[in-house]
């Protein structure tokens, strides 16, 4: 590719019906504001009328034919609907889209980055706001009425976390986090491992999962992996081979944890939870990492082998950050043993001395220090709201996805004819028809863009050129270096690190950025976002555009050196 003089800078916008076209930018232009000034002095001089343009009335709710898409997308959304008749059925996200997300329309952003953190609804914050303006809360570790009403907001969020995972109360508990990760590590350093117990998990994990490894090998643990399959997840008969071979031998045997990763937030796995039920009749403790999973899928913990669940609100619903949760049956919590304490989790402390009670109640002697407790009422709104769109998501993601594959896997390159893609995640082989039918796969896709010869182009510029273009995806191993590895071919080099490894030793070693593309859907997301998408990739398979960005790309990186370029 070759590096073109700055003169040549272009800006590309997808939002436009000239998506992309580089030769049909105008140019900055202020005379409009100068317009703007001389009607208002025409109307202070009394020299014409004012006359306020009439409002045109707020769409329906239901308003099929006014789905908003680009003018340039209108014949492909009748193909696309022609195609996919059942995605009509998901109106209701439409108009969800048009209400609820609009900001995504007036910024012109396609967002398509929903593994990384769903985007929070107008309403639910509006509700919030609302309810902390009119409130008095306080610090739930107190008698007072501001701490009384925090504690009855927290003990509603409790009861709709409960209710939402159809869990019951008598058996199940919920404690409260920061995140999902804080909930695995909350289960991974209270666990009792100890010698001649086990800890099995997926080589496609999220980091969380394997770092209570390094629990269970602090304490002679043994730690067994169950390996990827190329395109992620793993084969049933070979998990179920490893959770025999390391299952506790007796009764009286050293405690065994299974961690399930529900979905992958890489290689687009969706993994059977009847894998829990296996485990659990050969005796063991089982941890579902629901992060990803609950995003966009239906959990039911109701005569579930699950003994203890992860998730992360701000990957359902957007909004509050910095709340998760473990959901976790009360037969199991006692099992758990705190290695320290911290306030709000004790009743009395001997100071100096050894004595220390715990808090009589049980989910409060796993919640360290003060609860979010300005956010809690916004998790029991978002969990109500997310029940009323989450029946129809798994239907429009799966119209979506099919439709995404199918255009990315065809584009090809217009000097070599070579493919512009190459998918490395799992793609969903069954196609939804029904609201309320539950998906295969997750609405994942990982990706490599390829040059016209065929090599890999820098991850690095494909994120650049994305955001120019005003998509925001995400692109590298997505904190899940197993799945990574087995999706690129790197596990025989990932046996080869050595302590102390850099992640720039690792990517000279391989001879490449490390990672993949990732697009990922969710509950605001359209025919337009994947068809801009779509647009965008047909940028780069067209030799006068992908030059044109390529241009850029350097140009950023020679203003500004921590950008590097990949070459």
């Amino acid at each position: 590719m070759g590096v073109a003089p700055s003169s040549h800078r272009r800006t590309f916008h997808c939002a436009s019906d000239a998506v992309f076209d580089s030769d049909n930018v105008a140019p900055d232009d202020d005379s409009s504001i100068f317009n703007e000034k001389a009607r208002f002095k025409e109307r202070d001089d009394d020299r014409e009328p004012y006359h306020p343009p009439t409002p045109k009335p707020p769409l329906p709710t239901y308003a099929p034919g006014h789905d908003k898409v680009p003018n340039g997308a209108a014949s492909a959304y009748e193909r696309f609907l022609a195609a996919f008749p059942e995605y009509r059925l998901t109106w209701i996200l439409d108009t969800l889209r048009r209400t609820d997300y609009a900001r995504l329309d007036t910024a012109g952003e396609t967002y398509v980055d929903y593994m990384g953190g769903a985007l929070y609804p107008d309403s639910l914050l509006r509700v919030h706001t609302e309810f902390l303006s009119h409130g008095v809360l306080g610090n739930t570790h107190s008698v007072s009425n501001s701490s009384k009403l925090s504690l009855k907001c927290a003990d509603e969020a409790r009861a709709a976390i409960l209710s939402f995972f159809n869990a019951s109360s008598d058996e199940y508990s919920v404690i409260f986090t920061a995140n999902a990760t804080g909930a695995l590590k909350l289960v991974g350093e209270a666990y009792p491992f100890t010698g001649g117990g086990s800890y099995v998990l997926a080589c496609d994990s999220h980091n969380s999962v394997h770092g209570i490894r390094q629990f269970a090998a602090s304490r002679g643990a043994r730690v067994s992996y169950i390996p990827a399959t190329p395109t992620g997840g793993f084969d049933a008969s070979v998990a179920k081979n490893i959770l025999l071979r390391n299952r506790p031998r007796a009764k009286d045997a050293a405690p065994a944890l299974f961690a399930l990763t529900g979905q992958s937030n890489i290689t687009n796995a969706k993994l059977p939870l009847s894998m829990l039920d296996y485990a659990k009749s050969q005796g063991y403790h089982t941890l579902l990492d629901a992060a990803a999973l609950a995003a966009t899928s239906s959990i039911s913990l109701d005569n579930s082998s699950v003994d203890a669940m992860a998730v992360s609100f701000y990957k359902m619903f957007g909004y509050p950050t910095g709340v998760g949760a473990l959901v976790i049956k009360k037969a199991f919590l006692v099992k758990l043993k705190r290695p320290w304490f911290a306030g709000g989790t004790v009743d009395v402390v001997q100071v100096p001395g050894t004595i220390m009670t715990r808090s009589a109640i049980l989910h409060e002697q796993f919640e360290d220090g003060t609860i979010n407790y300005l956010n809690l009422p916004a998790i029991t709104h978002g969990l109500r709201f997310l029940s009323a769109y989450l029946p129809f998501l798994p239907l429009r993601l799966s119209c979506l996805m099919h439709y995404l594959v199918s255009a990315l896997s065809k584009l090809r390159h217009d000097t070599t004819n070579g493919p512009v893609v190459r998918i490395l995640s799992e793609t969903p082989t069954r196609r939804l028809n029904r609201v309320g039918e539950q998906a295969d796969t997750g609405s994942i896709l990982s990706l490599l863009f390829l040059s016209p010869s065929g090599e890999m182009l820098p991850l690095s510029f494909i994120e650049s050129a994305a955001a120019r273009a005003s998509i925001s995806l995400r692109t590298g191993c997505m904190c899940n270096p197993g799945g990574a590895a087995a999706l690129l071919g790197l596990e025989s080099d990932m046996q080869r690190l050595y302590p102390g490894v850099t992640l720039a030793d690792f990517t000279r070693a391989v001879g490449q950025e490390l990672g993949v593309v990732r697009i990922s859907l969710g509950l605001a997301s359209s025919f337009q976002d994947v068809w801009t998408v779509i647009q965008f990739a047909g940028l780069l398979a067209r030799e006068r555009t992908r030059d044109i960005l390529w241009e850029a790309y350097v140009e950023t990186a020679e203003q500004d050196p921590a950008v590097g370029v990949a070459i």
